[in-house]
């Protein structure tokens, strides 16, 4: 009898307290999604999340559901605005706040061989794509094998999956584990999942390492008769039919591609006028008190033409949250408004380590123009006419650090003795280096060159997310001429500016000396790979084509990439530290890119209502800002 009666309380006690007792936590939901589940169109919260969900403990405090964010994009051009709110969350790993912690995301955990050849993942079992179908390690074969493999899709397969031409191989262990090989050890591969962008061109996607096979088969040859999507695709009014699976992977121009974000995009297209997207129902993120996140129901991007309507409509308090476009030139602006427009203003460090950054092409076709740009002497003399402190006060309102062209302050491998070189506003010395090169002074007060000709810089410059303007580059003319090199300045379309840093035309380029937060996984800057500053473009492209393209460099340039290669197939990271180091030692000896005012703080407009959003994060392009500041546990607070 009491085995009988303790059998019944056993029962009670399991009725009561079961999800507790077999482990499974009993999950809580939107009223959005509850009302969905009631209707019997989604099934309950505990069957859409996976076995293990991904726990994000709240910035400030738990969260209440509802509410629409509002921001504000350029359209599709502008992207980014929205993949790096939203998009992005589809990592397989993340960068947490702190800019220095790789979390495992969709992927559970993984390992590292000790030879840095071998890397395994094993995903979140249970894991759904926002139309409810299950994702698994097939999503990940099909990426890589049908859509990077795919030559018609992908005609320039991705070099960072190829080591002395062999390719990376993928492997599926099982249905929630994969394993990818490379020939040789690649100890930074790891730190392409949470950069995703860095890795492979997925501009016009919206994944990295996986896609949704299920949903992107129906578009593709190797599961659907080619005769039939050619057909599919001119109906669509496409040529061919990879343009079709490029327009229906494209998160932007299709709203019906599954997803793993945690809003979904339901707008028919781009260029609507208020560009909607809501909650994912399926998104496998819970807080610490197992409420699925997120808590903001919809995300909405007014359509604007310009980025300071974007900031007028911030001063306006049209805007929730939004760094991006947000210009510190606007900053008294924003600061006389923020009680009428009932927001508030956080500051973010940034990874740039100049704004403007000015790149002397190495490579610059002008024989008489390429000896002077590849003298130290004619380099440092022009970055000592610069007058930093001024730049900084008339553009920054002396909230950015006058320094060289190099690492900010606060971020990763940070050179005090870099940053100082050469940075002094000092143009007696500057004339004393152009006169050690012979550059004697004109009657008109402007130096000659070698050939006996006048020496004429032409600096090109286009818009870009920063400071570069008109009236910047008046100043840094004003500065050179001032020591005796006339300066021709031209603003340029952004598009003919990239199509000529590209091929090597530009002779002086200006753009942002962005990415420098970790140069250990964003090196482009130091490369000279990024062209938008193309301080070496042929010697960056013989570089990225092994020696098929461009100028094969020699001297300290030619150790950079050499080091650059060893830092990749080091597994130690002592001694990759020890090569960055070495690394950014020859930058400072060299100065080949000279720098203004750099740890230009990032403005964040912010409403007053809007809770758990962090204030001094990191705001650089690897760690995907603004996503790195979790906009999935926002909310408004009443």
């Amino acid at each position: 009898m009491k085995y009988v009666k303790f059998l019944s309380i056993l029962l009670i006690f399991i009725l009561i307290f079961g999800n507790t007792i077999v482990g499974q936590k009993k999950y809580n939901e939107s009223p959005m999604t509850a009302a969905l589940v009631r209707e019997g169109k989604l099934p309950p919260v505990e069957q859409r999340l996976p076995k293990n969900p991904i726990v994000v403990k709240p910035l400030e405090e738990v969260g209440v559901y509802g509410g629409t964010l509002r921001r504000a994009w350029m359209g599709p051009g502008d992207r980014w605005g929205i993949a790096k709110i939203c998009y992005d969350a589809n990592n397989l790993m993340r960068w947490a706040s702190d800019s220095k912690t790789i979390l495992p995301w969709l992927v559970e955990k993984y390992t590292v061989s000790k030879d840095g050849r071998v890397f395994t993942f094993k995903l979140r079992e249970g894991l759904k794509w926002s139309d409810g179908h299950p994702m698994t390690t097939d999503d990940v074969i099909f990426w890589y094998e049908d859509v990077i493999g795919n030559e018609e899709l992908t005609p320039t397969f991705p070099s960072g999956f190829v080591q002395d031409g062999v390719r990376a191989k993928f492997i599926k262990v099982d249905d929630y584990t994969f394993r990818i090989e490379f020939k040789n050890p690649n100890p930074m591969f790891i730190y392409t999942f949470p950069t995703q962008g860095w890795f492979i061109d997925n501009s016009k996607g919206s994944f990295a390492f996986y896609a949704p096979k299920h949903y992107l088969m129906q578009f593709h040859p190797k599961y659907t008769p080619k005769d039939k999507l050619e057909a599919l695709a001119k109906q669509k009014g496409f040529n061919k039919w990879y343009e079709l699976f490029q327009f229906m992977i494209d998160y932007i121009q299709n709203p019906d591609l599954p997803t793993m974000s945690p809003w979904k995009i339901v707008s028919k297209s781009p260029n609507e006028p208020v560009f909607v997207m809501e909650r994912n129902p399926y998104y496998p993120v819970v807080d610490t008190e197992g409420n699925q996140l997120p808590y903001i129901d919809r995300v909405v991007h007014y359509l604007v033409s310009d980025a300071e309507m974007i900031n007028m409509k911030a001063v306006a308090g049209e805007i929730d949250f939004q760094a991006r476009h947000m210009r510190l030139p606007n900053y008294t602006l924003f600061m006389q408004n923020k009680d009428k427009g009932n927001y508030r203003i956080l500051i973010w460090r940034t990874g740039t380590g100049a704004d403007p950054a000015i790149y002397l092409n190495q490579n610059v076709k002008d024989p008489v123009k390429r000896k002077l740009f590849q003298d130290a002497r004619f380099r440092q003399a022009l970055s000592l006419a610069i007058n930093r402190e001024e730049i900084n006060k008339i553009l920054f309102f002396g909230l950015g650090v006058p320094m060289q062209a190099a690492i900010p302050p606060g971020s990763a491998y940070y050179d005090k003795a870099w940053a100082q070189a050469y940075a002094q506003y000092d143009p007696g010395r500057a004339k004393i280096l152009l006169d050690s090169i012979g550059l004697k002074v004109g009657k008109d007060g402007f130096r000659i060159g070698p050939d006996g000709k006048p020496i004429e810089l032409i600096v090109s410059f286009t818009t870009y997310p920063g400071s570069a303007n008109m009236s910047t580059m008046e100043l840094i003319k004003s500065y050179w001429e001032k020591i005796g090199i006339k300066t021709i300045i031209k603003q340029v379309d952004r598009s003919l500016y990239t199509t000529q840093c590209n091929s090597g035309d530009i002779e002086i380029g200006v753009w942002v000396m962005d990415r420098m937060s970790n140069v250990a996984i964003s090196a482009g800057r130091l490369l000279g790979t990024w062209t938008d500053g193309p301080w070496a473009p042929l010697y960056a492209r013989w570089y990225w084509t092994k020696g098929q393209e461009g100028e094969e460099p020699t001297g300290d340039i030619k150790k950079i990439y050499d080091l650059w290669d060893e830092f990749n197939r080091t597994v130690d990271a002592r001694k990759r530290d020890t090569i960055i180091r070495q690394i950014i030692a020859l930058h400072r000896k060299n100065i080949w890119i000279i720098g203004t005012v750099g740890g230009i703080p990032q403005l964040v407009i912010v409403n007053n209502k809007l809770r758990n959003v962090p204030d001094g994060i990191l705001w650089d392009d690897p760690y995907r800002s603004e996503l790195n500041s979790f906009p999935e546990q926002f909310f408004f607070k009443q």
